[in-house]
C-alpha cells in the first residue's frame, strides 16, 4: 500500500492506493482547499498566515497517513513552493509535520508523474493523446503515444495568477476576460507548433479545474455538453452576463472555488486555441495517481530514474564500460565503510561521474556537477540532483567545495567511495582489491595489500593528493600497505 500527497498551490490533496489486477485502488483521500498561491505576496515569499495553515494540514495528513501500514510515501510539492523565495525555511516545518522528506519537484517532472498517472487510468496502449493540466501556479502539456511521452513542457501560468491579474475584485468584464485570454495565448504560442507536429488521437483535460469546468458545461447543458471550444465559449459569456464572480450559482462547482474556474476558464481556451484543440475529455487521474504509480514501479524493481541515468549517458557520450567500472568498484568501497543508507545515489553518480568530458577535460568534474544538478533527469527531484551534483563535484581536486556536505557522514563515505573508485579505475587497480580494507570513522583508514603500489605505480601519487585532500578539511587520512 502507497500514499501520495500533492502540495499543490490550490489545494493539498492526500491518496493511499492499493495496488490490485493491476490497477491502483484508492482506498482514503484527504483534500485541503488551502489555497497556498494566495498565500504570496509580490516579492514572491509566502506569508505567515499561509505557511501556518499549511503546516496545520499536512499534521492533519499524518494523522491519517499513521492509521495505515503503508510501504511508502511520497510527498511532491509544485509550482508554488517551486517560486516560493522562502520555500528554505518553510520546508523543514512541512516535513516535521508530515513526517517525511518533500520533494520540489520541477513542472517537467510534474507534467511527467501527472502523464503517468493518465496513461494508468486509460487502457489504450496505441493511442496517441495529449494532456493538459491546469494547476494553480502552472499548466502542464504532455505529449505522448500509450505510455511514452514524445514532449512534455511546464508553462508558468495558472489558475491563480490569472485570477489575481484580472478578476481581483470579483467582476467579470469582457475587457479583463479577453485580456486573461490574450495573456494565455501568449504563454503557449511560441511551443504550439511543436505540439502540433506531434498531432493527437484524443485530448485529455486531467486538473481539478478541469473537472469542476467540465461538471459545470455537463451538468448545465452548456452549449454542446461537451468539453469543446462551443461550450467554453458559452460559459464565458454566462459568467460575463452575470458579471460577478459571487453571481454564478450553477450546479457543479462549489460557490468558493468560482474565481478558481474563472481563471482556469481562461486559460483553457487560451491553450486550447493555441494548439487547435477542438475538444477535451476530462479524467480523473493526475499527479497523485503518477506518484502512486512510480512508487509501484520502484517496489517492482523498475525505477525510471535507471532509465534517466542512461540517457544522459547516451545524450553526453559517456563511456559506459568506464562509468560501470567506476560504479562497480565504488558500490564495493562504500559497503566497506558501513553506510547507513543505500547506494543508489553513489551508483548514478560514479555512471554520470564523466558526463563534463564532452566539455572540458580538466573541468570534467566541475561541468558534470552542473550539467547533473540541472538537467532533465524523469524521475529525481532537485534535492537528488543536487545530491548527485555535489558527489561527482567532489570525486577530484579540493574538498572544500563541498566541506558543507561532507558534514553528513553517509555523504562524506559516498564521495571517499567516488574519490577512490576514480583513482583505482584510472590506475586500472579495480582487478586487485580483494585484500583492501578502509574505514572512516574519525579519520580514514586505507590499507593496500602488498605489491599493489608495486603493479600500478600511478597509485602512489594520488593517494598522496587524497591525503592532503582529506587532511585539508579535518579529516586525517592513513595509508598503510599489509
Amino acid at each position: 500500500m502507497f500514499a501520495a500527497v500533492d502540495l499543490g498551490s490550490n489545494s493539498f490533496r492526500l491518496h493511499i492506493g492499493e495496488p490490485a489486477g493491476g490497477r491502483m485502488h484508492i482506498v482514503r483521500t484527504a483534500r485541503d482547499p488551502i489555497r497556498l498561491a494566495a498565500g504570496l505576496d509580490r516579492d514572491n515569499m509566502l506569508l505567515e498566515p499561509a505557511m501556518r495553515s499549511a503546516v496545520k494540514t499536512l499534521q492533519d495528513f499524518r494523522a491519517i497517513l499513521d492509521e495505515y501500514t503503508l510501504d511508502a510515501v511520497r510527498v511532491v510539492a509544485t509550482n508554488t513552493l517551486r517560486v516560493a523565495r522562502n520555500a528554505e525555511q518553510l520546508l523543514p516545518q512541512l516535513e516535521a509535520a508530515i513526517g517525511y522528506p518533500i520533494e520540489v519537484i520541477s513542472g517537467e517532472e510534474e507534467g511527467r508523474l501527472i502523464y503517468m498517472g493518465v496513461a494508468r487510468a486509460i487502457d489504450k496502449p496505441d493511442e496517441r493523446r495529449l494532456v493538459i493540466d491546469i494547476g494553480g501556479g502552472s499548466t502542464e502539456v504532455i505529449a505522448a503515444i500509450g505510455p511514452e511521452i514524445n514532449l512534455v513542457e511546464s508553462f508558468g501560468i495558472g489558475t491563480h495568477p490569472q485570477t489575481a491579474a484580472f478578476f481581483a475584485d470579483g467582476r467579470i468584464t469582457p475587457q479583463a476576460f479577453d485580456a486573461a485570454v490574450t495573456e494565455a495565448r501568449a504563454r503557449f504560442e511560441d511551443a504550439a507548433d511543436l505540439y502540433k507536429a506531434q498531432g493527437w488521437d484524443a485530448a485529455y483535460g486531467s486538473s481539478g479545474t478541469m473537472r469542476a469546468i467540465n461538471e459545470v458545461i455537463s451538468r448545465n447543458g452548456i452549449g454542446d455538453g461537451r468539453m469543446s471550444q462551443a461550450s467554453l465559449h458559452a460559459l464565458r459569456d454566462i459568467l460575463l452576463g452575470l458579471g460577478h464572480v459571487d453571481a454564478f450559482a450553477m450546479p457543479g462547482v462549489k460557490k468558493e472555488r468560482v474565481p478558481v474556474m474563472v481563471g482556469g476558464l481562461t486559460v483553457l481556451i487560451g491553450v486550447m486555441q493555441e494548439l487547435g484543440v477542438q475538444q477535451l475529455t476530462a479524467i480523473n487521474a493526475g499527479l497523485r495517481l503518477g506518484v502512486l504509480s512510480d512508487l509501484e514501479l520502484r517496489a517492482n524493481r523498475r525505477d525510471r530514474r535507471d532509465a534517466a541515468i542512461r540517457a544522459c549517458m547516451r545524450r553526453f557520450g559517456v563511456d559506459s564500460q568506464r562509468a560501470l567500472r567506476t560504479a562497480k568498484i565504488a558500490s564495493h568501497l562504500y559497503e566497506k565503510l558501513n553506510p547507513a543508507d543505500a547506494q543508489h545515489y553513489l551508483c548514478w553518480s560514479a555512471m554520470l561521474h564523466e558526463v563534463g568530458l564532452q566539455i572540458s577535460m580538466t573541468g570534467a568534474h566541475k561541468h558534470g556537477a552542473y550539467i547533473v544538478e540541472h538537467a532533465d533527469l524523469p524521475g529525481f527531484t532537485t534535492r537528488e540532483q543536487r545530491l548527485m551534483a555535489s558527489l561527482i563535484l567532489g570525486q577530484k581536486g579540493n574538498l572544500r567545495k563541498i566541506r558543507e556536505a561532507l558534514g553528513e557522514a553517509d555523504v562524506a563515505k559516498a564521495v571517499l567511495a567516488l574519490r577512490m573508485a576514480v583513482v583505482f579505475m584510472h590506475a586500472r587497480a579495480d582487478e586487485d582489491l580483494a585484500g583492501l580494507t578502509m574505514r572512516m570513522r574519525q579519520r580514514i583508514e586505507l590499507e593496500l595489500p602488498a605489491g599493489l603500489l608495486e603493479k600500478h605505480p600511478t597509485l602512489g601519487p594520488w593517494l598522496q593528493k587524497e591525503e592532503g585532500a582529506w587532511n585539508e578539511v579535518g579529516m586525517p587520512f592513513s595509508l598503510k600497505v599489509i
